[in-house]
């Protein structure tokens, strides 16, 4: 079968039609460009929201409600759990907070993988920390700065405190931590609640009682991030097996996630029959264009064109109007995509309608495989045409 040929008097006869021709690939617009624009949509929020999830740390969190009592060992077999991304220990937090002239700043635990840190440096020992953006304005301090810190306990009636000097390493975006708080090594928060239970911290040369060796510290809660949104609810569930009241983001989530699945449901309904109404299109209009070029194909078959090479001249003359249509409703997408997004978007990075390159792939995949499909079917009718009919016509 001579490919080549075929495809080139198909092409001849396709712009012969010219009015006819632009009239299918018009009709296939009709049907392709708003699905584009609906699954531009679905995705571009879904995307978006996810991604917004995603992003932020705090959908990740579960946070322990209620006093409980956690020893180190339980806690760092959180965090070895595999969809535990981070999991430190937290002190009393009525004991975790610290006084810097007259603001007084919320103490968190931190440690290698903290998300709300990621890309900071770490603060380590007791004389490093990471402020909050509120903080650092309202003390009008910047990273390399020192601090007068002083921690305050009331003792035998008496009020009593202690300083000491703590390097600001970095400023927290306002968008992570939105209080006004200061991320340090669990030991200056250790430090900080021994003074405050009276009991002496060597390292920082506070006096007090001295802690007993074989006592184990019982810490009443914890700071802990899931390693994905999809392993929040597990935990939620573990933690709800172990009889642990927890606060997460799970509702959020899931709502998020049966929007994508709703948004789905509806998009490939839509999609389901508007193809359909595509493919009886295509069917009938290459049942009519074979009946109208009888003649013409009546020829081919006596010039020796066999049946293949006939269903192939009427199935090409589908597939160029599949892949004009394709082409012209990408463009009328991406016009329909700019204006949606430069209407309803405010946040930078954020979508309202979006498709990615496999998207577009897919859809010329598949414009082109229904319409080759509806053109196959429609077109064995030339199985039909004997070369007699030609020599009758010629």
């Amino acid at each position: 079968m001579r490919i080549g040929l075929v495809a080139s008097l198909a092409w001849q006869d396709y712009r012969n039609d010219g009015w006819l021709s632009a009239c299918s690939v018009l009709a296939l617009v009709a049907v392709i460009a708003p699905l584009l624009v609906l699954f531009g949509l679905k995705f571009g929020l879904v995307s978006s929201l996810t991604e917004r999830l995603e992003t932020d740390p705090a959908s990740r969190e579960i946070i322990p409600l209620g006093g409980g009592r956690f020893s180190a060992a339980f806690i760092a077999q959180l965090g070895e759990r595999s969809d535990v991304a981070f999991a430190v220990p937290r002190t009393r937090q009525i004991a975790a907070t610290a006084q810097v002239g007259t603001l007084t700043l919320e103490m968190l635990p931190t440690a290698a993988g903290d998300p709300l840190l990621a890309g900071l440096p770490m603060p380590h020992g007791l004389d490093q920390i990471v402020l909050s953006h509120t903080a650092a304005e309202k003390l009008a301090a910047r990273p390399g700065d020192w601090l007068e810190t002083s921690f305050a306990r009331q003792l035998a009636g008496r009020v009593e405190a202690q300083r000491t000097r703590l390097q600001v390493l970095a400023v927290l975006p306002l968008e992570a931590f939105a209080r006004e708080g200061l991320f340090a090594d669990l030991g200056l928060l250790e430090a900080a609640e021994d003074y405050r239970d009276g009991r002496a911290v060597p390292a920082l040369g506070w006096a007090g009682d001295a802690a007993s060796v074989s006592e184990q510290r019982i810490y009443p809660a914890f700071r802990l991030y899931a390693r994905s949104l999809s392993d929040v609810e597990p935990l939620r569930v573990y933690f709800a097996g172990q009889h642990l009241l927890v606060s997460t983001q799970a509702h959020t989530i899931a709502q998020v996630q049966s929007l994508s699945r709703n948004l789905s449901i509806v998009f490939w309904i839509i999609a389901g029959l508007a193809l359909a109404g595509a493919f009886a299109a295509i069917f009938a209009g290459t049942l009519a264009a074979v009946a109208r070029k009888h003649r013409e194909l009546s020829v081919l078959r006596l010039l020796g064109f066999s049946t293949a090479a006939l269903l192939l001249f009427v199935l090409l003359q589908a597939l160029y109007s599949a892949g004009f249509a394709a082409v012209l409703s990408v463009g009328l997408y991406a016009l329909a995509e700019a204006a949606l997004n430069k209407l309803f978007v405010q946040v930078p990075g954020e979508y309202a309608s979006h498709l990615l390159a496999r998207h577009y792939g897919l859809a010329l995949v598949a414009v082109l495989g229904v319409s080759a499909v509806a053109a196959a079917c429609g077109g064995w009718r030339v199985a039909r045409i004997q070369a007699s009919e030609g020599i009758r016509d010629v």
